[in-house]
């Protein structure tokens, strides 16, 4: 017999979620409702001197080709993230299920990097790869590749894949741990038995079920890309150089706080904004149709 939870008061529900609630407003649709109307407005970096200029914005940055070329990295940028940090965490989930001895300890040193910001990872890893005094720049110079992101764009793209990727793999790791030690044992067992091997039982039994947590995982780290790296490229490059880690997110800031471009940063935002919401009805309507649930 099904149970449902019941509450004796009629205000005791709304009280509950009221705090979800206000924060919800405060910190998604004020700020959003915020950068709409900010973005039709041309105003100087202290708001004292405002112009209603309609669309004049979007009308420019359309016209920019550096817009242009951050949007093209950041795609690229988001699927290296995704698709890179999927991988690997999907591999150390399943070699972590598969761990007897010491498994512990392995989960455990996994799931640290989350505690991390990404800003404390982005300097971690630039100074692992500072061409002048980190030892993995110093140890791939010993075997004949000079690396050097400061002058080197593709390397400080990669760089920053690599921290990005770093700082949410344990993330990853957990949800897909989570969801390889809910699927019934007794169903690889019967393949087992019927002779199938490990890799035809991955793709056949375990994957399929593991599909719901995956394509969770999807949504998040592609919002994760586009918004949650911001602290990584601030802290690892910059944005540079030459502009070549320059993603959207951090283009909002570079031009908004640093240019003083209030009404350009707040249109970016804007397209910024309804790019993702736009990515993530895609992924809902048309990937979500080969989950299995």
């Amino acid at each position: 017999m099904e149970k449902r939870v019941t509450f004796n008061e009629r205000w005791l529900p709304y009280l509950l979620v009221g705090p979800q609630i206000v924060i919800t407003l405060v910190f998604f649709f004020w700020p959003s409702g915020q950068a709409i109307y900010q973005s039709v407005l041309l105003e100087d970096a202290f708001g004292g001197n405002t112009k209603f200029v309609f669309l004049d914005n979007f009308i420019h940055l359309f016209n920019d080709p550096g817009y242009y070329h951050s949007a093209r990295l950041t795609v690229v940028f988001s699927f290296l993230v995704a698709a890179v940090g999927l991988a690997a965490s999907l591999l150390l989930a399943v070699m972590a299920d598969r761990i007897i001895r010491g498994a512990t300890a392995y989960k455990t040193f996994l799931v640290w990097p989350y505690a991390v910001a990404p800003a404390v990872a982005g300097v971690l890893w630039g100074f692992l790869f500072n061409p002048s005094v980190g030892i993995i720049a110093w140890m791939l110079q010993g075997i004949g590749i000079e690396f050097n992101y400061v002058i080197n764009g593709n390397q400080a793209l990669l760089l920053v894949v690599i921290a990005a990727v770093w700082n949410q793999i344990s993330y990853n790791f957990l949800f897909f741990l989570a969801g390889l030690q809910s699927i019934p044992k007794s169903l690889i067992e019967a393949a087992a038995i019927d002779g199938a091997g490990p890799g035809r039982r991955f793709w056949d039994i375990v994957f399929p079920l593991l599909s719901p947590t995956g394509f969770f995982l999807l949504v998040v780290n592609i919002i994760y890309a586009f918004f949650g790296t911001f602290g990584v490229v601030d802290s690892l490059t910059k944005g540079g150089p030459a502009k070549a880690t320059e993603i959207l997110v951090f283009k909002v800031y570079n031009d908004g706080f640093r240019g003083q471009d209030l009404g350009g940063s707040s249109a970016q935002s804007v397209i910024l904004m309804l790019v993702v919401v736009l990515l993530t009805v895609v992924q809902f309507r048309f990937i979500e149709r080969r989950v299995h649930y």
